[in-house]
């Protein structure tokens, strides 16, 4: 039988979707049955296998119900953030020429002004569309594209990941194998469902386990926590920003009796967030590295009785790794190459990506890291190094090391020009309370070699990131340094 994202739906009556503000529940049959449904009406629009179908609606179970529709039908669901401009629309729309773009009641109007007009436009009104249901609805097969992602963007141009389905569903079925989840397990989803963290890890993974996934229409960390009790949440997977507002707006909640692990993926957790995290969840934190272009997971830190060591990214959890020099030589420091069944084949339509972007069939992620007793450590994006007199130096470090000041709220490290040294250490801080910028410096002193110690610190209200949590070091130094 093909395995598509339709098969993860096999828990019969058990719960798959609960609305988080609600608790309304839609079980794995009902969800399977609504999304046949809606499937048979777009293609009574005219969607046919093969399609592209740009989806913008706000977060919730309406969207995920739609998205798999879209996907059983052999086309490519593209969810968009809703909340782009039209700028942002009109390149996503263009990259991906969509046939077709649904769009919720109450949102959508500037991607609906950003479309082509051989676009069809269809709205949706809870999770369901109008119009005659087409008896003669197409099957996806297993290597039909499920999914049309882009890559953040980070330190490129954003590329368009085209994810098949046999991709997601190799993928959601190692996350749910390597974190022992089963019918019993809940998900808070926390994280966007435009991104390949939220779908694949919260929602897909949770389903292949044949659980449950409580999907909040808008996550609110103060509110999260009553959430989290309510349904009975025995995991939560998010990036370390949303972790780090959930502590600062719990009040006096803890995680609840019914927690058994948390997650965080996205961008890098500091040591000293994980053994936050830890004393209030309750529970194992577990830090995790995943990319679009895997479709997610690759490496985490596993359950105990393992250990799980801050500062790493843990073991093998969906691909193999190893870490590489420029000619794919085996190395103890360099780049992080991966392979599995989750990777994509190639980017689409971008030979000149594709053509670097594999190393006799290994996918060169762009990370630098070193495996240690099979435990994977980054050192931050191979563009992003700060390259000192010769020296190499990780943005990462940096960072940890001023988040370990009790004043630092979040913080970003990145390269200055320098005449002497070709680059030297900068780095911008968000502040929880009030620090002197040579206090900081003396903290990092205390825990940085002399030469990664910054020379310049800014002090910002907040360290802008992408929607998923991640920090554009090279924006935001060209923003300040200008």
């Amino acid at each position: 039988m093909s395995e598509t994202l339709a098969a993860l739906l096999s828990g019969g009556a058990a719960p798959a979707l609960v609305r988080a503000e609600d608790g309304r529940t839609v079980s794995h049959d009902e969800l399977a049955g609504r999304a046949r449904d809606v499937a048979a009406r777009l293609h009574g629009h005219g969607v046919e296998r093969g399609d592209c179908v740009a989806l913008v609606l706000e977060d919730g179970p309406d969207l995920l119900q739609l998205l798999l529709a879209v996907t059983s039908l052999g086309a490519a669901a593209a969810p968009l953030n809703p909340a782009y401009t039209r700028e942002e629309f009109a390149f996503y729309l263009e990259d991906l020429a969509p046939s077709a773009l649904v769009v919720g009641e109450s949102e959508g109007a500037a991607a609906v002004e950003a479309a082509r007009p051989q676009v069809r436009v269809i709205r949706a009104r809870d999770g369901a569309i109008e119009g005659p249901p087409s008896a003669g609805a197409p099957e996806a097969q297993e290597d039909d594209v499920a999914l049309a992602l882009h890559t953040s963007g980070t330190t490129s141009r954003p590329k368009q990941v085209p994810l098949l389905h046999r991709n997601l569903t190799a993928s959601a079925r190692s996350i749910a194998a390597f974190y022992e989840l089963g019918p019993g397990d809940a998900s808070f989803c926390a994280m966007p469902l435009f991104h390949v963290h939220g779908l694949v890890a919260s929602a897909f993974a949770a389903f292949a386990g044949g659980g449950r996934v409580v999907v909040p229409g808008r996550v609110l960390p103060r509110r999260m926590w009553g959430q989290l009790e309510e349904h009975g949440v025995t995991w939560l997977s998010a990036g370390p920003t949303l972790h780090e507002m959930a502590l600062e707006r719990r009040g006096e909640a803890r995680g609840p009796a019914s927690l058994r692990f948390v997650r965080s993926c996205s961008s890098a957790l500091s040591p000293a967030l994980m053994e936050r995290c830890e004393a209030v969840y309750g529970v194992p934190m577990l830090e995790a590295y995943g990319m679009t272009e895997a479709s997610h997971q690759m490496t985490s830190n596993p359950l105990p009785p393992r250990d799980r060591i801050p500062g790493s990214v843990g073991v093998s959890a969906g691909s193999e790794v190893r870490i590489v020099d420029g000619h794919g030589r085996d190395v103890e420091l360099g780049e992080v190459v991966i392979r599995g069944p989750g990777v994509m084949s190639g980017y689409l339509a971008n030979d000149e990506a594709n053509a670097s972007a594999f190393v006799d069939g290994w996918f060169r992620t762009g990370d630098r890291g070193r495996l240690h007793g099979g435990y994977l450590r980054l050192e931050g994006r191979i563009k992003e190094l700060i390259i000192r007199g010769g020296e190499n130096i990780s943005p990462g470090e940096v960072e940890d090391a001023l988040k370990s000041h009790p004043a630092v709220a979040d913080a970003v490290a990145f390269g200055i020009a320098s005449e002497r040294y070709g680059e030297e250490v900068g780095a911008a801080v968000a502040l929880r309370q009030d620090a002197a910028t040579d206090a900081l410096r003396a903290h990092c002193r205390e825990r940085l070699a002399p030469f990664k110690v910054p020379v310049t610190i800014f002090v910002l209200p907040e360290i802008p990131r992408t929607p998923t949590g991640k920090v554009q070091r090279r924006r935001i130094a060209e923003r300040l340094l200008a």
